[in-house]
C-alpha cells in the first residue's frame, strides 16, 4: 500500500467535486482505494505541493503532426493547403524515426499533465503502400513510444480506402490505405492479439477509427457495422470542412452524421471527432445516440476550421471530450480555455461551460471514449493519474483552486503521476530527461 499526500486537491464525484486541504491517498496496483482528507502526511508518503487534479485525458492525437508546430505559417491558405505540408512530412516516416519522435511527443504529454492519449493512426505501410517486413511495424513503434514515455495508449487503428468520395487513393495517401474493409478487418485483429501479448493491457490498447466519410466508401461502412467488434472503441472525423458535408450530401443524400445513423453506427461507443460543421438535424442525431464529441479547439483554430457547436451538442446529450490534435499546443489548459471562448466569442455569452464542465471534457469525458478510467475528480476506484500545479506562478497566482482552467498552463504543472508512480516533475520527464532535448533530436530527421 503506497501513500500520497496532497497539499490541495480536487476530490468528490463528477459534479460534486470540492478542493480540500490536506489530502491523503492510498494507492494499491495503480488505483486510489482509499481518500481522506484534513490529514498529516505519513514519513513515507510522496508528497505533491500545490493543487493536485486528476490527470488529463489527450482523447485525439496524430503524433506526427507535431513536426509541423510553428513551420505553417509563412503564407495564407486553409486546412486543404496545410494538408498537403502534412503529408510530406507523412511520406518521411519509418518506425524507426516514428518511435522516436512519438517518444518525445507522448513524452510533452505526460509533463504537460496527460496520463493517457488515444493515437488517431494511419500511416499503416511502407510509401507506395507496400507492407512492412515486419507485421504491425509502425504500429508497434507508437506502442513501443508510449511505454517508453510511460502514457496510457489507446492506438486506434483507422480505415482509410479513398482519397475523396468516389476516389482512389492518390499517390502520398497510398501507405494508409489496406485491401478493402475485410482487410483491414484482419489486420486489426492481428494487431489486438500482438499488443495484447507484448504489452500490459493496463498501458495499451487497441480500438479503432474510421478516418471520414471521405477516406471509407459507404459499402466499407456497411461492413464495419457488422463486423467491428462491440467491445473496442470507434473514432471518426466528422463535419471537418464544409466541402466534406456538400460532398456527402451530393453522392449520398445525406450528411456525414445522417450517413452514419443510416448504417447503425451512432451509439454510445462511437466518437466524433471536430464535428464543427453541423446542421441542427445532425445535433440531434449525435446527442440522441449519445456519441461523444472530441473537439481539439486550439488545432481547429490554428487550422481556421471554424467553431463547433459545443454546447448544444452538450446540450442535447452528447458527452464533450478535448483532444490535441495536431499539436499546435499540447496544454490540456488551454484546451479548456479554448473550448470555452470558442463559444463566448460565437454566442457573446460567457460561462457557457463551468470550470467542473471543462474539467470534466479534459478527463473523465476523454477518458471515456477510449476506455481509461480516469474520473473528473479524484476518488476511491480511480486510476492514481495526478498532476499537480503551481497555485503561485506569475500566471495562477490568485486564482480560485476551482477556476484555475482560467489561469494555469501546461508551464503551471509541477508533477505528474500514473498508475501511482511518479512520472513527470518540474518539466522533466522521470525516466527520459529533458523533452525539448528529446524533442529536438527527434525533429532533426524531418525535413518540414
Amino acid at each position: 500500500m503506497k501513500g500520497i499526500w496532497c497539499e490541495t486537491a480536487v476530490i468528490g464525484g463528477d459534479g460534486g467535486s470540492a478542493a480540500a486541504s490536506g489530502v491523503r491517498l492510498e494507492v494499491q496496483d495503480g488505483r486510489i482505494s482509499k481518500v481522506t482528507a484534513g490529514v498529516p502526511p505519513q514519513a513515507t508518503d510522496q508528497r505533491l505541493h500545490g493543487v493536485v487534479f486528476p490527470a488529463a485525458a489527450n482523447a485525439h492525437s496524430h503524433a506526427f503532426h507535431r513536426i509541423l508546430r510553428g513551420r505553417t505559417h509563412a503564407g495564407r491558405g486553409d486546412f486543404w493547403v496545410w494538408r498537403e505540408q502534412m503529408y510530406r512530412s507523412a511520406a518521411e516516416l519509418t518506425p524507426e524515426r516514428y518511435e522516436k519522435l512519438a517518444t518525445a511527443v507522448f513524452a510533452e504529454m505526460v509533463v504537460s499533465g496527460f496520463s493517457s492519449v488515444a493515437e488517431f493512426h494511419y500511416v499503416h505501410h511502407r510509401p507506395g503502400g507496400k507492407p512492412y517486413a515486419e507485421p504491425h511495424a509502425m504500429e508497434l513503434a507508437l506502442a513501443r513510444a508510449a511505454a517508453a514515455a510511460g502514457i496510457r495508449l489507446t492506438l486506434l487503428d483507422t480505415l482509410y480506402l479513398a482519397g475523396g468520395i468516389h476516389s482512389p487513393l492518390s499517390p502520398e495517401q497510398a501507405r494508409f490505405g489496406d485491401a478493402g474493409a475485410q482487410g483491414w478487418l484482419e489486420r486489426l485483429a492481428s494487431l489486438r492479439q500482438v499488443i495484447a501479448e507484448t504489452f500490459s493491457p493496463d498501458l495499451i490498447s487497441v480500438g479503432a477509427a474510421l478516418h471520414s466519410v471521405r477516406a471509407v466508401p459507404e459499402e466499407a461502412f456497411k461492413i464495419v457495422a457488422r463486423q467491428l467488434p462491440a467491445d473496442i472503441p470507434l473514432h471518426i472525423h466528422l463535419s471537418e470542412q464544409p466541402a466534406e458535408n456538400r460532398a456527402c450530401l451530393e453522392s449520398y443524400g445525406v450528411t456525414p452524421a445522417g450517413l452514419l445513423d443510416r448504417h447503425g453506427l451512432l451509439s454510445r461507443r462511437l466518437s466524433v471527432v471536430h464535428a464543427t460543421h453541423l446542421s441542427a438535424e445532425d445535433v440531434h442525431l449525435l446527442g440522441e445516440a449519445g456519441v461523444t464529441a472530441v473537439l481539439c479547439p486550439t488545432t481547429e483554430a490554428d487550422l481556421a476550421d471554424g467553431i463547433g457547436p459545443a454546447r448544444s451538442l452538450f446540450d442535447a446529450g452528447a458527452k464533450i471530450a478535448l483532444g490535441t490534435d495536431q499539436h499546435a499546443n499540447i496544454d490540456p489548459w488551454a484546451e479548456m480555455r479554448a473550448l470555452e471562448y470558442g463559444e463566448r466569442l460565437g454566442s457573446h455569452q460567457r460561462g457557457r461551460f463551468s470550470p467542473q464542465e471543462l474539467l470534466h471534457a479534459a478527463t473523465a469525458g476523454a477518458s471515456s471514449s477510449m476506455g481509461t478510467p480516469i474520473a473528473s475528480a479524484i476518488g476511491p476506484g480511480a486510476v492514481c493519474d495526478l498532476m499537480a500545479v503551481d497555485p503561485d506562478s506569475v500566471r495562477t497566482a490568485g486564482s480560485s483552486p476551482q477556476q484555475l482552467a482560467y489561469s494555469a498552463t501546461a508551464s503551471d504543472v509541477t508533477d505528474v503521476v500514473i498508475a501511482g508512480q511518479p512520472v513527470a516533475s518540474k518539466g522533466t520527464h522521470l525516466r527520459l530527461g529533458s523533452v525539448g532535448s528529446l524533442m529536438a533530436e527527434a525533429l532533426k530527421e524531418f525535413s518540414a
